[in-house]
């Protein structure tokens, strides 16, 4: 089996698929392409909840940051999928964790008017005060 294929499963959104890729190869979990994408930064990023909760259950790195240094909690900014931040704050992700720009998942549900995600970070002690780097806070 190619290692790539788990990626390659998940950004198709082929759930069985990811099943049984990871029945047979657990450690293709943390892979990561060229961009530093790992399978659950993907399923994330692609807001399949089905994905997220298979992936979880095999105890993938939630904080792992692609080259960029965004994470799957960063990266559902774009969706805004209270499930999604749910999910991933159940599974330890980082809440305070910053991208390479300073920016961290809060900065960007404010940026993005992701106003409920907004609630569930502060309601989960996001910190408000951290600043990116243009000194700017959420």
């Amino acid at each position: 089996m190619n290692k790539i294929d788990l990626l390659n499963a998940v950004k198709n959104q082929k759930l069985i698929e990811v099943k049984d890729i990871l029945k047979q190869d657990p450690s293709q979990i943390n892979m990561k392409d060229e961009r530093g994408f790992t399978p659950l930064l993907y399923a994330t990023y692609m807001d399949n909840v089905q994905i997220v909760e298979k992936l979880l259950e095999y105890n993938p790195d939630v904080n792992a940051q692609d080259v960029t240094g965004n994470t799957a909690l960063i990266g559902v900014r774009f969706k805004g999928n209270i499930d999604m931040v749910s999910l991933l704050l159940i599974n330890d992700a980082d809440i305070n964790l910053a991208n390479n720009k300073g920016a961290t998942a809060l900065t960007y549900a404010v940026c993005f008017n992701r106003i409920e995600v907004v609630k569930v970070l502060i309601k989960n002690d996001a910190n408000t005060l951290l600043m990116d780097q243009d000194g700017l806070s959420a």
